[in-house]
């Protein structure tokens, strides 16, 4: 049987993921989408009407009040809340779910609005309120974390006996004509770029200056890109889980002119999430820089290109032939995706797999109670989903482990 979903957030990621849950109605009954500014839910509805005749329902809502929004859970008959609104709000929609017992998933962790910190504790605080509550809580079912994620338990599953040292490269090779702009909410974005660079080696991190250690790898289907080290969520996770991993990184390309932008950004002061004072007002600095940058949702109609994501893992073979490293990932071309949902590659890699995180939930097949992250839970019917919802991986065996 179908069941009912809120989503909250209503930008590039929350429209691909209720496009997909409305092309997939026998997974999804009814679906509501809520946000403080419900033109924008009306806009993505009207979408979604266009292109499967599917109706979503819409509503205002201040994800920040918890009263409110257990009382839409309510209203809304909603099993489950898809939280693809800011990250800082992960935990209040958290709290929202165990009052109103309903089972939770976002696409990214919980980080302080007035500290660039992306860290898990926070939400694994939660682990023993939601199951004693009997209720499921997924965290970070987007590409990275997530997809990233299933793919490393995938590989540990089914080729290697366990992963010595694992590299998640992110590679987008559209081009959307811009000077500068961000692939996805361009405050979000930045804090991540402009944070210290961590990685996992030897037991402890490794923190090195941001975009101080740049590598030129050759993507399939994409061709040589400069990747840079940094620091992604997903890294505290699986050296969490995985405990035999030796080395963990995370890589993000990014162009010479992206680099030159945010360099003189970050100069300026215009990155700063500290308030100042301009005019009598206090205003945050990133926060009025996202203001007059591109909107990310805006750019699906000029973006051309693919995005190749994916892990490349070394361990033991499972075979017992000695150490084995694999390189799995996923292409994405932005104009199918465009043309599909009207969204570029980056929002869809997102939001698909939201969508599908959902369907395991709803469907049974991740309702544990608790807290969980990705790799902690079954990747084979996830990793069928991928296949067959636009987002299909393949898998390679390398000659010899990564080496830079």
């Amino acid at each position: 049987m179908a069941g009912n979903v809120l989503v909250v957030g209503a930008g590039g990621v929350s429209s691909v993921a209720v496009h997909k849950m409305a092309m997939n109605a026998e997974i999804f009954g009814k679906i509501t989408l809520a946000s403080r500014t419900k033109s924008k839910c009306d806009d993505i509805a009207a979408s979604v009407k266009a292109r499967t005749g599917v109706e979503v329902a819409t509503a205002a809502l201040d994800a920040m009040d918890v009263a409110a929004t257990v009382a839409l859970i309510r209203e809304t008959g909603a099993e489950l809340v898809v939280n693809v609104a800011l990250p800082y709000q992960d935990l209040v929609l958290m709290d929202a779910c165990l009052e109103a017992g309903v089972h939770y998933l976002d696409t990214a962790n919980y980080e302080p609005e007035d500290e660039a910190k992306f860290e898990y504790h926070w939400q694994w605080a939660y682990q023993d309120k939601f199951k004693e509550a009997g209720l499921t809580a997924i965290l970070g079912s987007g590409f990275d974390p997530g997809v990233t994620s299933v793919f490393a338990t995938w590989l540990r599953k089914h080729k290697l006996d366990g992963i010595r040292q694992l590299d998640v490269l992110d590679c987008n090779g559209g081009d959307n004509g811009k000077a500068f702009a961000t692939n996805f909410n361009p405050e979000i974005n930045i804090r991540e770029v402009t944070a210290d660079a961590k990685h996992w080696e030897g037991g402890e991190w490794v923190i090195s200056p941001a975009m101080s250690h740049k590598v030129n790898f050759d993507f399939p289907e994409v061709g040589p890109k400069n990747m840079y080290l940094m620091y992604h969520e997903e890294l505290e996770s699986l050296s969490t889980h995985f405990p035999e991993i030796e080395r963990a990184r995370f890589w993000m390309t990014f162009g010479d002119a992206y680099i030159n932008h945010v360099t003189v950004l970050q100069n300026i002061g215009m990155t700063a999430i500290t308030p100042v004072m301009h005019d009598g007002h206090e205003i945050i600095p990133l926060q009025f820089l996202k203001t007059v940058l591109p909107d990310p949702g805006d750019l699906g109609a000029l973006t051309k290109g693919k995005t190749c994501i994916g892990d490349i893992a070394t361990g033991p073979a499972k075979d017992g032939s000695g150490e084995k490293t694999f390189y799995i990932y996923n292409i994405c071309d932005h104009e199918e995706c465009y043309a599909e949902v009207g969204s570029q590659a980056v929002a869809y890699t997102t939001g698909v797999p939201a969508m599908i995180g959902a369907a395991m939930v709803l469907g049974g097949q991740w309702k544990a109670p608790g807290v969980w992250n990705m790799e902690q839970l079954d990747p084979d019917p996830f990793m069928e989903m991928l296949n067959t919802q636009g987002l299909p991986w393949q898998v390679h065996e390398l000659d010899a482990p990564v080496d830079f």
